[in-house]
């Protein structure tokens, strides 16, 4: 399969670094214009300069697309994408009851309605112009709700409800929306949160990485963490014209962490 997005904006969101940029690296190799989005002026110029450094064309514009007024001025910067991947997202382990209600509103603003936010200001004209890709970063998580970020879980299974929601109001249209869902995956985040534990533990980071796949995500099939790069595989095909059959869908890139057939 030969993935050409050539001539098409792309749009993803807390792209400097991670799941985010692997993802924009990817579209870009597809020959997709992309725009790379976080909140930091100076992480937004870093991430461009080194997604040129591959020959990619790209821009950068810097909007906290956790609040309202942050996608306003994103939009108002770029009116217009053919691909939107609402990836921006936080996670953090934490025992239900020292959550509060402040951590379960900050989490819902920044994993959901960030995503609900730009769809709403994009998707008009996708459905317009009749061809659009809209992707949401979900996870397994939405599915298998982790007991030790309960706040997580319950935002990521929201985004599989907003995402297929969606995709109904793109009946007969070349617009699809769907959502991919990564399992535990090795980006800078995760890998600073498995350094930690090693050293609490008094292990290599390599057997902490291991030790959680087995404590935490014992039905994996992978056994081990994903890269950043599988993860962006599937939603470069997502994001694709070849992909114009899959709407609605809930895709999974988890390693077989989830136990069911559907």
């Amino acid at each position: 399969m030969n993935i050409d997005l050539s001539g098409k904006t792309v749009l993803v969101t807390g792209s400097t670094a991670g799941i985010g940029y692997a993802i924009a690296k990817g579209l870009a190799g597809s020959g997709a214009s992309v725009v790379i989005n976080g909140r930091g002026q100076d992480k937004v110029e870093a991430a461009v300069r080194k997604l040129e450094g591959t020959g990619a064309k790209a821009r950068g514009i810097a909007a906290d697309v956790s609040t309202a007024s942050g996608c306003k001025a994103l939009v108002s910067a770029l009116p217009e994408v053919d691909i939107l991947i609402n990836n921006a997202g936080i996670f953090e382990p934490k025992d239900f009851f020292d959550i509060p209600d402040e951590d379960w509103t900050r989490f819902f603003e920044v994993n959901v309605m960030s995503g609900v936010r730009l769809s709403r200001a994009y998707m008009k004209g996708m459905l317009e112009r009749n061809w659009g890709r809209i992707v949401f970063i979900s996870s397994e998580s939405g599915l298998n709700i982790p007991v030790e970020m309960i706040h997580y879980g319950m935002t990521k299974t929201a985004q599989l409800s907003v995402a297929r929601g969606l995709a109904q109001l793109t009946r007969g249209t070349g617009v699809t929306v769907n959502s991919v869902l990564p399992g535990p995956t090795m980006s800078e985040g995760v890998e600073t949160f498995v350094k930690d534990l090693a050293r609490q533990n008094g292990q290599s980071v390599d057997a902490a990485a291991a030790n959680f796949v087995r404590q935490h995500r014992p039905s994996s099939l992978l056994q081990r963490f994903a890269s950043v790069d599988e993860i962006a595989n599937m939603v470069v095909y997502a994001a694709s014209k070849e992909a114009s059959a899959t709407n609605g869908a809930a895709l999974r890139a988890e390693g077989g962490i989830v136990n069911t057939i559907a």
